[in-house]
């Protein structure tokens, strides 16, 4: 490596810029989110990036990959031990119970978009910075909300203009699922030399998650597995029915699947995982997943508490609305561009400009640009409907030029009538873009 080439400072290995041209793509997610937050009544919160570590060590479990492999962990100058989240939920329990949410009319309902951090294996669409958003629901049992959860991370996704399947599983409460890891232990106890290196680890620390590894051997093995919906408690069965129920009632697209066990230990009862289907080879490529956690808020000190949450992974979303061509908008374009010819002129534009933008016309320029030619490709590239150009005549004269961008006719305006006059043409111009799409 060059000396040259070693010197130059560049991007930190797992992360990722996002740039202009993509975050089209984040704005349109942006505000879908906004959107189904509206009619959810969901409200927005915002964690700090950095928590204590114990926090996830109680929560996601020190056994979890997640904890143990791939958490960014530091202690400070002050000696507390933190680290960058590696999820939200953990982090929106605790500010539930820190800020006295438990007295608000439950269920409390937030959201968030933001960025989680795990030191894993960089692939395409997964960095050790990444950004999710989610949806979380604390305060209530009712399977109803289960469904109403899923259905968000349904039909958000599916407006989004994906092919989206969701994968649904009971993983039972703690009684139910502590009988059930008894019984998989016993299934995999004859089997464990054919189980890869993680699994074996797993296989006393987190048995559950023998279920979902990805290696082949571990696969096949896990296809003759005991399924965790036969030793569901009746209440556990009961309550996993009706969310079922509530999906077929919504027409929902989703399918059963007993290896859907998440990777994060807090989970209890309902779990589920969103699939995009649109790949040529038939493989699944997981976007998000979500499940209950009515055990979380109790383990942090809080009281007794049901939840229930999901979360998507917003690169991973992007990338297929790239790959699935989904149309995006550049924007509306402006409808005034303000150009200039001359020193003068650009003293007087800049404060004309400031003038327009302040009186909420969507207004643009580019005052560094000389030359009218360079001015008027900027404003057509903006799709301003007109431009308004100042020379040193118009400052003589104390006027201002008019050109309608559509049909390049100009027009001389007396200066101080330049708000009133560009407020009628932009009038005229809705109203006759109206009747066309009647």
């Amino acid at each position: 490596m060059s000396k040259k080439k070693k010197n130059r400072i560049q991007l930190v290995k797992g992360m990722k810029d996002i740039l202009p041209d993509e975050q089209l793509y984040w704005n349109i997610i942006r505000k879908k989110i906004d959107n189904f937050a509206r009619n959810y009544g969901f409200f927005r919160i915002d964690t700090p990036i950095v928590e204590f570590t114990n926090l996830f060590k109680r929560t996601v479990g020190e056994d979890t990959d997640v904890v143990s492999k791939e958490m960014y962990s530091f202690v400070s100058q002050g000696g507390d031990k933190l680290s960058l989240r590696p999820e939200n939920t953990a982090s929106i329990v605790r500010s539930y119970i820190e800020h006295g949410m438990l007295n608000l009319p439950q269920p409390v309902k937030l959201f968030y978009v933001g960025p989680q951090f795990r030191h894993d294996n960089p692939q395409a669409g997964r960095y050790r910075q990444f950004w999710q958003f989610g949806f979380e629901a604390i305060g209530d049992n009712d399977p109803i909300i289960d469904a109403q959860l899923i259905a968000i991370s349904y039909y958000l996704l599916k407006e989004l203009g994906l092919d989206i399947e969701v994968q649904v599983n009971s993983v039972g409460d703690v009684n139910s699922r502590n009988e059930y890891i008894k019984v998989l232990k016993k299934y995999y106890q004859d089997n464990k030399k054919f189980l890869c290196k993680d699994c074996n680890l797993r296989f006393n620390k987190n048995t559950l998650r023998l279920l979902d590894c990805k290696n082949k051997k571990c696969q096949e093995l896990g296809n003759d597995a005991p399924q965790m919906v036969d030793y569901l408690s009746e209440e556990g069965k009961e309550h996993f029915m009706s969310v079922l129920e509530y999906l077929d009632e919504l027409d929902i697209k989703y399918t059963l699947n007993p290896k859907i066990v998440r990777g994060l230990d807090y989970y209890t009862r309902t779990a589920w995982e969103i699939f995009d289907c649109s790949s040529k080879d038939g493989k699944l490529n997981a976007l998000g997943g979500g499940g209950r956690y009515d055990d979380l808020v109790e383990s942090l000190g809080g009281r007794p508490t049901p939840a229930v949450g999901f979360a998507v992974g917003i690169e991973r979303v992007v990338m297929k609305m790239q790959e699935a061509k989904v149309p995006v908008s550049k924007g509306r374009g402006c409808d005034i561009y303000v150009a200039q010819l001359g020193v003068e002129a650009r003293k007087k534009s800049i404060r004309l400009f400031e003038e327009l933008r302040a009186n909420g016309f969507s207004v643009s320029e580019n005052m560094s640009k000389k030359g009218l030619k360079d001015q008027l490709e900027s404003a057509d590239k903006k799709r301003a409907k007109y431009t308004l150009i100042m020379g040193q005549k118009e400052i003589s004269d104390d006027t201002i030029l008019i050109r309608d961008m559509e049909s390049g006719v100009q027009e001389i305006v007396d200066y101080k009538k330049i708000k009133m006059e560009i407020k009628k043409r932009l009038d005229k111009h809705l109203a006759k873009n109206l009747k066309l799409k009647k």
